[in-house]
């Protein structure tokens, strides 16, 4: 069932994006034996016991199961989860994945959505394959090599002079006005469904990390750990949760304090006013969680560490490791702590700032 995170009005598990009072929706079901439940595959269909899909819509691509990269940094043990191995090169396609196969479930063959690049790029390849048609928005400040692939795929594009914020909006007016199913993973419910496998395979590859920093926008892969992890807890098979640390851009903060220098150069996450601020915060309460903003120059260097060490990612991806520096910096992680850093998007889209 859908629930609503505002006024808690239920709904059946058919694709709706919000409830009638505005509020947004998660899926929530009562699950039992994780490891009985696992299905005996080595991608993520290795977790359709804990989706809300019906598996013969599923798409043709699967997301992998993506490997961890463990490196010493200073005294704490870093565990790199290599997102970007994903089919375009980013996070995105485990949400997208489940998205389509709800979209094919239900017969809806045209869709429109923003982004900043990857879920476009994502729901263009899914899409392609699964026969739909995605009319994506982005900015013109959008990466060349997003944009470029993006037309390969045969995405209909409409660009947008503007922010983060405005490309959303435009999304909005043309799917009110063209009749089309917008499917923003602002809002999506079964996006989350898809992102939360990364706490599944976390938990199998390492057990439960002391901390797992996300880079936060909009903040879908953040509740996918917290709703995955969370999940696990309720099945009995974990006894605490990791301490969640939401990432965010200077300038661009909706946990953090708002700071006055804008981070564009981490433009995966330049979203000011996410619509799912409530269950970020509740997130962060529930896990004892923290907010840790990043600028422009922690982020660049950051990125630098990655590329000489091995990891070749888009900058929005470093984040996480400019914010756990400034952790262990100031003593809020302590040496012998397992720290979780998801690498969400591959520099390969980016070779142009490369």
């Amino acid at each position: 069932m859908l629930v609503c995170s505002h006024c808690g009005k239920v709904y059946p598990e058919t694709f709706r994006l919000t409830c009638d009072c505005g509020g947004t929706l998660l899926v929530e079901r009562d699950y039992v034996d994780f490891f009985g439940s696992l299905r005996p595959h080595i991608d993520m269909r290795r977790y359709l016991n804990f989706l809300p899909v019906d598996e013969d819509y599923l798409p043709p691509a699967t997301p992998a199961i993506t490997p961890v990269s463990a490196l010493r940094i200073g005294q704490v043990s870093g565990f790199f989860k290599l997102e970007y191995l994903q089919p375009t090169g980013s996070f995105k396609d485990r949400g997208t994945y489940v998205t389509v196969a709800k979209l094919r479930e239900e017969g809806i063959t045209e869709v429109v959505l923003d982004s900043s690049g990857n879920a476009a790029l994502s729901f263009a390849l899914y899409g392609l394959a699964s026969g739909i048609r995605v009319h994506g928005f982005v900015s013109y400040d959008t990466s060349p090599g997003k944009l470029s692939l993006l037309q390969r795929l045969g995405a209909v594009m409409h660009f947008v002079d503007g922010d983060r914020m405005a490309v959303h909006e435009r999304a909005v007016e043309f799917a009110e006005r063209s009749g089309l199913t917008y499917v923003s993973h602002w809002l999506n419910p079964y996006f989350i469904e898809g992102t939360k496998t990364v706490a599944f395979e976390t938990y199998e590859q390492l057990g439960v990390p002391d901390y797992v920093l996300s880079p936060v926008g909009s903040g879908t892969l953040f509740l996918g750990l917290w709703k995955g992890f969370n999940e696990l807890k309720d099945m009995g098979e974990i006894d605490r949760l990791p301490r969640l640390v939401a990432v965010q851009a200077s300038g661009y903060e909706s946990l953090c304090e708002r700071s006055s220098m804008k981070n564009d150069t981490a433009e995966g996450i330049t979203i000011p006013e996410p619509p799912r601020l409530h269950e970020m915060k509740r997130a962060l309460k529930e896990t004892n969680g923290l907010c840790v903003s990043v600028d422009e120059l922690e982020t660049i260097g950051a990125l630098n560490w990655l590329k000489r060490h091995g990891f070749l990612v888009e900058p929005t991806s470093a984040v996480v490791l400019a914010a756990l520096w400034k952790l262990m910096e100031s003593g809020e992680i302590e040496g012998g702590s397992r720290v979780l850093l998801p690498l969400t998007g591959s520099g390969l889209k980016t070779v142009e700032g490369i």
